[in-house]
């Protein structure tokens, strides 16, 4: 029996739960079954092996943070044939996030809107976690680590939270996300504009030579940028990328328009809009940033990937790598090998 026909049978179970509390059940079962072996059903890609920051990527199909925030659940995601995957956000302090409901289905549109807020356990706990995870034990991939800001840390003291879980999280990364672009932290999508986000990368870039040093090694730092930004403003990152020299960027988080989905049950609700509606807008910023930065900075991509096809547009478009999230939701781990498979043949 195939994961694509397993999942066909599940969905309808899942979509039939609000979508936060379906989350909730989803990955404590994907936990368990991973744990006994029963994901080992699972296809899995053929090796596709891409070198990108100096880091040699199984294959360039990657989980996108957001889905599992503290990292509990590292190994039941691994099992799905990812080429690494990205953990996060996390934040210094623990804290719940915005109130629920704070993540919506909007099924005719394949899309998600989520207001979760950074809800997270705190860097040390999630330290914890990895630590805890035969993934990381074992060395067995690729592991990104996300990173943001507490939401009562004034915007102005936003560096600070940045560096704290730099330091806490450097040891155990492969790579590090400077996450500043989700739209449901208050202020949070101030620091791509430009004073603020040289003020930033500059101090990041010092931690990342200190820390380099203290440990024998250089973690690539990457950030991790909005759809909603203009061409000046994609110029001005761009710019600032490579004069800081940051070792990546993903392009993008989720969207805070609505265009695509006008009269939709659940469209007005805030938060970001993530899934189908952000492909193209994801795929913009991603042309924009490869006129600016070339093959000096590499470019992950995300935002609505629901099939082979799509993975490879993002690549066509600029992209090194791709990660995927609400396309998982709705199509489930059959998605991974799509994309895997569709990239190798391209390769």
């Amino acid at each position: 029996m195939s994961d694509k026909f397993l999942y066909a049978l599940a969905r309808p179970l899942l979509f039939l739960l609000d979508a936060e509390t379906a989350h909730n059940l989803t990955l404590p079962a994907l936990k368990r079954a991973a744990s006994l072996g029963l994901l080992n059903i699972i296809s899995k890609p053929q090796p596709d092996p891409r070198i990108v920051m100096g880091i040699r990527f199984p294959n360039p199909v990657g989980l996108a943070a957001g889905l599992d925030k503290d990292g509990t659940y590292i190994d039941g995601l691994a099992a799905l044939g990812f080429g690494y995957i990205e953990i996060g956000t996390v934040t210094p302090r623990a804290q719940p996030g915005n109130p629920r409901p704070r993540m919506f289905r909007l099924p005719k549109a394949n899309a998600l809107i989520n207001r979760m807020g950074f809800n997270n356990g705190g860097v040390d706990a999630f330290i914890k976690n990895v630590q805890a995870s035969k993934f990381y034990q074992n060395q067995e991939g690729i592991l990104g680590l996300n990173i943001g800001k507490n939401a009562d840390t004034p915007i102005e003291r936003a560096g600070e939270d940045y560096l704290h879980c730099l330091e806490k999280v450097y040891p155990y990364a492969a790579y590090v996300t400077v996450n500043i672009s989700s739209p449901n932290t208050k202020n949070l999508r101030q620091l791509q504009q430009a004073s603020e986000l040289d003020e930033l990368l500059s101090s990041l870039k010092q931690a990342q030579a200190r820390l380099a040093d203290q440990h024998k090694r250089m973690v690539p730092v990457v950030l991790k940028i909005a759809p909603d930004l203009d061409e000046e403003q994609i110029k001005t990152i761009a710019g600032a990328l490579l004069r800081h020299h940051i070792d990546g960027v993903i392009a993008t988080n989720t969207t805070v328009t609505r265009d695509a989905v006008k009269g939709l049950v659940h469209a007005e609700e805030t938060g970001g809009l993530s899934g189908a509606p952000v492909f193209d807008l994801s795929n913009r910023v991603i042309r924009l940033l490869k006129q600016e930065l070339g093959d000096t900075v590499p470019i992950i991509g995300v935002g609505g990937i629901f099939s082979g096809s799509d993975a490879k547009e993002k690549i066509q478009a600029g992209a090194a790598l791709i990660q995927l999230y609400t396309g998982l939701i709705y199509r489930g781990p059959a998605l991974v090998k799509e994309c895997a498979d569709a990239l190798a043949a391209d390769n």
